[in-house]
């Protein structure tokens, strides 16, 4: 009874285990823009292949290195000699060998000089901080991916938010204007009019609406989220507006640029490519052991009955005399390539320089016209809510309250791409300084 009992309560706690564990595959469905970011940086496909090229990089690297460890390899032959070798000897017609034979070989070389090898060594460090640099370009890619389609999304929302209070508030003076003209107050163009303006709102909101789910879509992409899973936005207008402000300096360092340190890594390599083709006059020098087993013999079955080893050990030298003047002209090959690069890192040096100037004049007029819209917004409120109190007492057109009311929800709509121009430049502007850190997203953004 005991023992059924204990059986049963650890099945019970297996199976709960095992159903929290299927239940709660990802801890939440609503994000913020930071949570999303963290979330991509690990199941993002930019990420993981570039993850994914960074290990095939650094196996291979260990497989160039492996050349400097003894190679140990086995060779054997076994043979029937159909025809046996023979040899004038003097007067005598001599047959040599066995009809069986074999032999069994085991080798070892040691690499004491090699170029190649030697290449791989000295740019093992250099290779592994190119792929380390790289991996990071590609996360800072994805975090700007995955921040703009954030951002763009949250607009849409907002801006269908826009079109409901405007629908609702357009709704009400429909009903209005065509209770006045019921009464006799007002001819029928105001709620003509009015109704024109409805349909126009309720199309402008359904556009808008068909657009979510591919925005939703691309957002689960560029994240690495599953798209059968809902996915919620977590914001507030004002954190958003907040996150419009710059908390740094906007001083420019080109050592900050993490793409600028690879193509710094990426030159450095050049520089070893070109002390690789001077090595060309080098010796190539390896050591070497062998051990041999030979087996001959009239019978087959007797093949393995004796056996006369030989082994050898010693040094191995290649050295290159004359080739044609090639390796003269590799090195000045490579020399050239150097120079080449050094051309293009200058020019990649500018080319920085004129994305930070751009991206500060982005950020900096966008940031302006949103504080101005947002002037215009409180403006075009006021105006609003004067001439719709004018309107209801009689003092204004209806045309009037239609262009107030245009004019309102032209203010806010542009007040929302306003901010998403800000944020999505202050993004450019961040990575032109080179203060995008995915290691440490809440210090980014």
């Amino acid at each position: 009874m005991r023992q059924r009992r204990f059986i049963l309560c650890v099945f019970w706690l297996l199976s709960v285990s095992g159903l929290q564990a299927q239940e709660q595959p990802i801890d939440s469905t609503r994000f913020n823009v930071e949570e999303m970011v963290r979330f991509a940086l690990v199941h993002s496909p930019l990420v993981q292949t570039s993850e994914l090229d960074a290990e095939i990089g650094d196996q291979q690297i260990k497989s160039s290195l492996s050349a400097w460890f003894p190679q140990i390899a086995a060779n054997t032959q076994w043979s029937n000699n159909l025809k046996l070798q023979t040899q004038p000897i003097g007067d005598q017609l001599i047959t040599f060998g066995q009809p069986y034979s074999g032999n069994l070989n085991f080798n070892v070389d040691q690499a004491i000089f090699n170029r190649d090898v030697f290449l791989a060594s000295k740019g093992s460090k250099l290779a592994r901080t190119q792929l380390s640099q790289t991996l990071e370009t590609q996360k800072i890619d994805a975090v700007i991916t995955v921040a703009r389609a954030f951002y763009d999304l949250l607009l849409t929302i907002e801006q269908i938010k826009v079109f409901d209070e405007n629908i609702v508030r357009q709704e009400k003076q429909y009903k209005d204007a065509k209770t006045r003209y019921d009464v006799g107050l007002v001819d029928k163009t105001d709620f003509q009019r009015a109704s024109i303006s409805l349909a126009n709102l309720q199309s402008e909101r359904n556009r808008q609406v068909s657009s979510l789910d591919a925005k939703y879509s691309y957002l689960k992409q560029v994240s690495g989220y599953p798209l059968d899973l809902e996915l919620t936005l977590h914001y507030e207008y004002g954190e958003m507006a907040g996150r419009a402000e710059l908390e740094f300096s906007p001083d420019f360092l080109l050592e900050s640029r993490v793409d600028y340190q690879l193509a710094k890594t990426q030159y450095s390599l050049t520089e070893l490519e070109t002390s690789y083709s001077k090595w060309a006059y080098i010796p190539t020098v390896r050591g070497f052991y062998n051990y041999n087993f030979l087996f001959f013999n009239q019978r087959f079955s007797g093949l393995l009955d004796e056996s006369y080893p030989t082994s050898a050990i010693g040094l191995a030298a290649t050295i290159p005399i004359f080739q044609g003047g090639k390796r003269a002209h590799d090195v000045k090959v490579a020399k050239l390539r150097q120079e080449r690069f050094q051309v293009s890192l200058t020019d990649y040096e500018k080319q920085l320089n004129t994305e930070y100037e751009s991206a500060l004049a982005a950020y900096n007029s966008n940031y302006f016209t949103w504080q101005t819209l947002q002037d215009n917004l409180a403006l075009a409120e006021e105006v609003y809510n004067t001439i719709k109190l004018q309107y209801d007492e009689g003092v204004k057109a209806y045309v009037d309250l239609v262009v107030a009311e245009s004019e309102l929800r032209a203010a806010q709509l542009n007040n929302y791409n306003a901010l998403y121009s800000v944020l999505s430049s202050k993004l450019d502007l961040q990575r032109a300084m080179g203060q995008i850190n995915p290691s440490s997203i809440e210090s980014s953004f």
